[in-house]
């Protein structure tokens, strides 16, 4: 159940209407976590600036919804899973691919270091040792990229946190975490089996 109430586009004043009229601008939707958001208009200009930053960078918007789904699946939010189950699939993301990224994994080698990178991230907060940079340099991984898997791992955290607090009414396809229970998508054994 909703536990923060969305503000209705429609019946937003101010601040709130001017971004919720450019994202269902640039969305022809405004989903209803950012209608949650536009509750304090500074929360959704800050990620609509963080998330529209990162855009401009060097990860390509495939591996950004790559990342997205690593940090999803780990954080156990609902609505961030299947939002960017429905955006990977638009981006050019195969059904395997999402669910390989759900798992932590690409076929290309460099891709496959890079999630294992942003799920170490979540399962160590933050806390990494040399030996996972190292992976990641020995594979020709500048220091700028792993910059930027670091900042798409902490916005794709806020707003796995925001909807854990918030829970918006998912308005995307539903998806179904996967089983805890053999939890593969902790790679390097460093999670237990909640998330």
């Amino acid at each position: 159940m909703t536990r923060i109430q969305p503000i209705a586009p429609e019946q937003a004043t101010g601040k709130a209407k001017e971004l919720l009229t450019a994202v269902n601008g640039k969305l022809g939707m405004v989903p209803n976590m950012m209608r949650t958001m536009a509750t304090a208009p500074a929360v959704l200009d800050g990620y609509l600036g963080f998330s529209g930053s990162l855009a401009k960078g060097t990860l390509s918007a495939k591996l950004r919804e790559q990342i997205a789904l690593t940090v999803a699946e780990r954080n156990r939010c609902e609505y961030c899973l299947a939002a960017h189950s429905t955006i990977g699939k638009m981006v050019g993301l195969t059904e395997e691919q999402i669910l390989d990224s759900r798992h932590a994994k690409a076929i290309d080698s460099r891709n496959d270091a890079l999630l294992r990178f942003a799920g170490r991230l979540v399962e160590q907060r933050g806390k990494v040792n040399d030996s996972d940079l190292n992976e990641l340099r020995d594979l020709g991984v500048e220091d700028g990229v792993i910059a930027e898997v670091v900042a798409n791992v902490a916005l794709n955290i806020f707003t796995n946190y925001f909807n854990h607090v918030s829970e918006p009414e998912i308005d995307f396809p539903k998806v179904a975490f996967l089983p805890a229970a053999n939890d593969s998508c902790c790679s390097n054994g460093a999670c237990s089996t909640t998330h």
